[in-house]
């Protein structure tokens, strides 16, 4: 469970990002984070990921106050989530196995383990078959959709994803969108900022309106 208290974040320019946010996230359900650019969505899931911690107020995950997790147990943290952003920042010189393979490897995983879990985490994203071609190879979607894998291939409870339709058409964002709809039915918590209002409409699931780094909406 994911909960922000009476959160406030100040930039040392004196510029306030965030103002006494407070709300709840179950685990397992899932949510859109939307607002005019500037607003404060991605600054809000810098908070969550202990890139920055809030000036004010507790971030919670599981009800540990991400603002006293000490520095070398960030990494850690940052195993129980997946994030996916705009661009999926591919390794081109890796094939596409290899890059999903990345954070396993990181996380010391057994060899013959590894691709099993990135053999699954293709297969969930549709492109089993792809694993030996390399990012240059792929379509802008098929490329988020790696992106998309290799967030999840460790199997985390909870991914963030910033933003991860900026870059498609409409007919891939939905396909994208419904990808992320069918991870959070097996039990994913998942918290997709985004700016696109029609598409975020189709998918009746809670959102979490920011204007000027206030909460002003929060439902369907």
């Amino acid at each position: 469970m994911l909960e922000f208290k009476n959160v406030s974040k100040q930039y040392s320019n004196g510029h306030e990002a965030l103002i006494n946010l407070n709300f709840t996230l179950e685990s397992g359900e899932m949510s859109f984070l939307t607002g005019h650019s500037g607003a404060g969505k991605s600054t809000l899931l810098r908070l969550i990921t202990r890139a920055e911690r809030c000036t004010r107020g507790q971030v919670l995950i599981d009800g540990q106050d991400l603002s006293l997790l000490p520095d070398k147990k960030i990494p850690y943290l940052r195993r129980f989530m997946g994030v996916v952003y705009q661009s999926p920042h591919l390794l081109d010189d890796r094939t596409v196995f290899d890059n999903v393979a990345l954070p396993l490897i990181i996380a010391g995983v057994r060899y013959q383990e590894i691709g099993r879990r990135v053999r699954a985490s293709l297969d969930k994203v549709g492109l089993l078959n792809k694993e030996k071609l390399y990012p240059y190879a792929l379509s802008t979607g098929e490329q988020q959709r790696i992106g998309i894998a290799r967030a999840i291939v460790n199997k985390p409870p909870f991914l963030l994803a910033d933003e991860p339709t900026g870059n498609l058409d409409p007919s891939l964002s939905a396909e994208i969108m419904e990808l992320f709809d069918e991870l959070h039915q097996v039990g994913v918590t998942v918290l997709i900022a985004s700016h696109d209002l029609t598409l975020i409409a189709c998918m009746q699931h809670r959102i979490l309106h920011l204007k000027h780094g206030y909460l002003i909406k929060d439902g369907l």
